[in-house]
This record gives C-alpha cells, sequence and structure tokens, in this order.
C-alpha cells in the first residue's frame, strides 16, 4: 500500500510537471507580438491547459510513425492524421469564432489533405496551437461572462474554454488508444516508467 501511494505521488508531480514543461509564448515568428501572458484570472488558468494540450499531442503526433498516419480502427473513422487536421481545424476556427481571424492565405480546406503526410502535419499542428494562444491572449478577462456562440451552443466566453477544453481532451484520449492499438507508449507515460525504474535514493546515515 506504501508503495502504490508513493507511486501515485510521483505520478502526480509528474504530470503536473509536464503541463508546465511547455512555457507560454508570448511571440510567434512572422507574426505580430501579441499581447502580454496574464499571471492570473480565468485566461491564466486556461492558458495552462493550451500548453498542456499543445505538449501531449505534439509529442504524440511525434511518436507516431509517418506510416501509421492513414491507419484507422474501422470505414468511417477518422484516422490518426486525420485527428491531428482534425484539430488543426479547430484551433483556427475556434480561434477566429473567438475573434481572431486565421492568418492571410491560410486555407481551411488544404488541412485536411495533409493528414497522410507526417512531416506537413506536425508543423502546421504546432502553428495552430501558437496562433490558438494568440487568440486568448487578445481577449480579456473582463468579458468572462459575456455571451458567446460555441460549437452551435449559446454560452458564455468563460464556459466556451471549457467547451474547448473538453473537445481537446475527447480526440487526445482517442489519439491515445490509436497509439496503444499501434504499440506506441506515450512519451509521458514512458519517462515516467523510466522514473519508477530507477533505484529509489538511499538515506543518509
Amino acid at each position: 500500500m506504501r508503495r502504490i501511494s508513493l507511486c501515485f505521488l510521483l505520478f502526480t508531480a509528474f504530470l503536473l510537471g509536464a503541463a508546465r514543461s511547455v512555457p507560454i509564448q508570448e511571440k510567434t515568428p512572422g507574426k505580430a507580438p501579441t499581447a502580454s501572458a496574464p499571471t492570473s484570472g480565468f485566461r491564466a488558468e486556461f492558458l495552462e491547459d493550451v500548453a498542456y494540450y499543445e505538449q501531449r499531442y505534439t509529442r504524440l503526433a511525434e511518436a507516431m510513425p509517418a506510416e501509421k498516419y492513414t491507419w484507422r480502427p474501422g470505414e468511417g473513422v477518422r484516422s490518426v492524421g486525420e485527428v491531428y487536421t482534425h484539430i488543426i481545424s479547430a484551433n483556427y476556427g475556434v480561434a477566429s469564432a473567438l475573434g481572431t481571424p486565421p492568418p492571410a492565405g491560410f486555407d481551411f480546406k488544404a488541412v485536411a489533405p495533409l493528414s497522410g503526410d507526417k512531416a506537413k502535419v506536425l508543423p502546421v499542428l504546432k502553428e495552430s496551437f501558437a496562433h490558438f494562444r494568440g487568440a486568448i491572449l487578445a481577449l480579456s478577462d473582463a468579458d468572462g461572462d459575456k455571451p458567446q456562440k460555441m460549437f452551435n451552443r449559446q454560452t458564455t466566453l468563460r464556459g466556451a474554454l471549457m467547451m474547448i477544453d473538453r473537445h481537446w481532451g475527447e480526440h487526445l484520449g482517442q489519439s491515445i488508444a490509436y497509439a496503444r492499438v499501434n504499440g506506441v507508449v506515450p512519451p509521458w507515460t514512458q519517462e515516467f516508467q523510466q522514473q519508477l525504474q530507477k533505484p529509489a535514493d538511499k538515506p543518509k546515515p
């Protein structure tokens, strides 16, 4: 029982550290500087989730072999790569709904055809999260209760961010399942398992 509790504490500490391991970028190369990142308020809390999901999605996308990007569990279900391109389109689409349109020249129709090409998906996935982060920085904490439509539902700005969180979580779970079925261990799980295998520090005499 003591060992189980210790493992749980280590795992919790690992997840918290991983969630904060991706710094919140305030500038994106080739784009105008965005507002300073807030240190408190609901946007600051949500930006931690943006960093968390960005790290999870990009690391898992990097870990998946290129030849598996066309794999799908069944007919009519998104493939590995199609899940990532869905997230890319959603990041830009949601940012637009929040008041930050896609960059000039961005074409939503050009995203889906990238799904089978890992080398093309990865940079666009990272760019989509950077763009989305800029959209959150452009908002105001004072507008938290402002009416906002998201995913065809009427809610508040704060409620919309919660819906976005759930959307990311749903498809991250899907991507993790895809990885496991194809013999790929999520990188953060692999790192945690390696931590557990390290011999415990011996107490000093």
